[in-house]
């Protein structure tokens, strides 16, 4: 009895291991699982790359540098790591001619221009700008961030606000769509070596069914005509508009009459010290001043009627503008509002406006 109970516990302890170890390593992410083995073949992989790359079979090294950018997604390694193997797989990938793809590992790598050595990021910078002469450089803003992007119905990462993208020469059509939004369509043309921008933005999509009945009778539509289109608003706004256009220049040119109106009085207070009289200016010989002084009043007076024109338009833009408020129920058969905005225009004799009251 004794016997068998000792060799049961320690089977129900490695039981009990092999359970926990069991429930770690689920919670682990799978590349920590994989680990081991990712890193062992990123560096064959990395090997034969090098090799080839040395021999001169680009596409023998092309082949297995992108092996090695995969594996060292899975591995644990660095940014500095990737970035020297995407800037090695976009030399070569540039050597074989293949642009769009050179340009696309390229510019990754130089995400992390001071990670490389021994002046790799100088022959990728200069990688890169070979490689953008014979493709098209294109920036994508979309909004919201989350929306999905199909660029020729292929998705080119996940979801980001920005995206720095390479396509080839020609035609290109690209699509954004989330969840409740309407999708956003775009269409582009390209050539090489140029330059695109484009910014997509979703608009949120108008909410499924319509209103149900309340009660046990139809639904009946709203008749379109049986309501004035009137645009009362803008009415309103373009009235308030002109009357305090109006009133304000009607102001000013009363400022200017007043401001003639005081010299001509200081000249009249010089002149009559002179001996000036009343009739002066009527005589045969009258002094040249005379005539200044006839232009001076006939600008006095011109500007005076300008000014009582303009307030009197003015007052008639913001009565109309507020009598449309008083107005609204008869023109449109409704209860005025009584929270609507009134406008009251305020002119006096050297000033000139309008009294909003209420909310916009």
């Amino acid at each position: 009895m004794r016997h068998a109970l000792c060799s049961f516990l320690p089977c129900v302890f490695m039981g009990v291991v092999a359970a926990v170890e069991g429930v770690a390593s689920a919670g682990e992410p799978p590349h920590a699982i994989s680990g081991p083995r990712e890193t062992s073949t990123l560096a064959s992989s990395l090997r034969r790359a090098r090799q080839a790359r040395d021999a001169g079979r680009w596409v023998e090294a092309a082949a297995a540098y992108e092996l090695s950018l995969k594996a060292a997604d899975a591995a644990w390694t660095t940014d500095a790591e990737r970035a020297e193997i995407a800037a090695e797989l976009g030399l070569c990938e540039l050597a074989l001619g293949r642009y769009r793809d050179a340009a696309d590992h390229l510019a990754q790598s130089l995400r992390h221009r001071d990670a490389l050595r021994g002046g790799l990021a100088e022959r990728a910078e200069e990688g890169l700008k070979k490689a953008e002469r014979r493709v098209v450089t294109f920036y994508l803003g979309v909004n919201p961030p989350d929306a999905e992007v199909l660029v020729d119905g292929k998705a080119p990462g996940r979801p980001a606000p920005t995206y720095e993208l390479f396509l080839e020469p020609g035609h290109h059509t690209v699509r954004a769509r989330l969840d409740g939004h309407t999708d956003a369509v775009s269409s582009l043309e390209g050539q090489a070596g140029g330059r695109l921008s484009l910014t997509l933005k979703l608009l949120r999509a108008p909410e499924r069914g319509a209103p149900q009945a309340t009660g046990g009778g139809p639904v009946r539509a709203a008749d379109p005509a049986a309501r004035p289109t009137v645009p009362v608003t803008e009415l309103r706004i373009g009235g308030a508009a002109l009357a305090t256009a109006a009133l304000g220049a009607g102001a000013v040119f009363l400022m200017r009459a007043d401001v003639v109106h005081d010299n001509l009085a200081e000249r009249d207070v010089v002149f009559r010290g002179r001996g000036w009289t009343s009739s002066t200016c009527w005589w045969p010989n009258a002094p040249s001043a005379c005539a200044e002084i006839r232009d001076d009043v006939a600008e006095r007076d011109l500007f005076a009627t300008l000014g009582k024109v303009a307030l009197a338009t003015g007052a008639v833009f913001g009565i109309a503008t507020a009598a449309s408020f008083l107005a609204e129920g008869w023109l449109l058969d409704e209860t005025p509002v009584r929270g609507g905005v009134h406008v009251v225009p305020s002119p006096t004799g050297t000033q000139a406006g309008l009294v909003l009251q209420g909310v916009w």
